[in-house]
């Protein structure tokens, strides 16, 4: 999913409204608006930068009206080392001021999902296997967290309950089985949407594979549990691991054969990335 302008102005100018309110008391008092500046934003860490531009920018750009300029401006999944340039603002004091904290709070974020990302991804370098994310995510920013998932080198898993089918466990409780609940989603969703279940055995995952299911979650399911149920499936269906994958397992479960590991920890365990605004020079 890109990030669609539209729909990032109008969260972006939310989270203003709910830092600025009625103004900046301080700034204000402080400033009357002709003096420039040129500040730094930089990595106090080493990350993946994610959101520099289409993001931090665009918090200045929403506040300056085209005074702002920048320069050095990192791309997103460029890897930075400590100490270096993410990107370099130049415009009015008052407008750097206003937009820092929102700005900064959300490059940390995202750069801090970035970078986790791009561990997992690493963790898997050589095996045909791909990283993905999952619906836990922060409310109101699931836009720009499955954006900065991609700028790590993940891919995305649903966005929305309305982006795709996934049977889970009580979906199927309710149903009284698979093929219950297969037959049922059949006969009322487009031809064109595939159908995902969640399966917590091998039991399930044969049933799965005996209703056509062209999408299998392994759920919290062991290494071996899963090298047996790739064997059952003998490219059938895509295989998806999921629940409780750290950096320590996530080769493990890479090499039992499955196609996709969704780890739901990219979004809601990430640590935010140190990134500070250093102040250059002022005009």
């Amino acid at each position: 999913m890109e990030l669609d302008t539209f729909l990032l102005d109008e969260q972006l100018r939310a989270f203003l409204k709910e830092d600025l309110e009625h103004g900046d008391i301080t700034t204000e008092a402080l400033f009357t608006g002709d003096e420039t500046a040129l500040v730094t934003m930089i990595a106090r860490q080493d990350l993946v930068a994610a959101g520099m531009e289409r993001v931090a920018a665009r918090v200045f750009c929403l506040l300056g009206d085209g005074t702002i300029t920048f320069g050095q401006m990192a791309a997103d999944g460029e890897r930075k080392k400590k100490g270096e340039v993410l990107m370099t603002i130049n415009g009015p004091v008052r407008t750097l001021l206003r937009g820092e904290r929102v700005a900064l709070n959300l490059v940390q974020r995202l750069c801090g999902i970035a970078t986790l990302t791009a561990a997992f991804v690493e963790r898997l370098a050589g095996l045909d296997v791909q990283i993905v994310d999952t619906r836990k995510t922060t409310p109101g920013l699931r836009m720009l967290e499955k954006y900065a998932v991609r700028a790590g080198g993940g891919g995305n898993h649903r966005y929305s309950l309305a982006d795709g089918v996934l049977i889970k466990d009580n979906h199927i409780a309710a149903c009284g089985s698979i093929s219950e609940a297969v037959r049922r989603v059949r006969a009322r969703v487009p031809h064109t949407m595939a159908i995902e279940v969640e399966c917590d055995d091998l039991d399930q995952v044969r049933e799965c594979l005996d209703s056509g299911v062209p999408v299998i979650m392994l759920d919290n399911m062991d290494p071996a549990a899963m090298r047996e149920a790739v064997a059952m499936a003998a490219g059938r269906a895509l295989l998806e691991a999921s629940g409780g994958v750290t950096l320590d397992t996530v080769r493990e479960i890479a090499e039992t054969g499955v196609d996709i590991i969704s780890v739901g920890s990219l979004t809601h365990s990430a640590p935010a990335s140190d990134i500070g605004l250093d102040w250059m020079s002022r005009g």
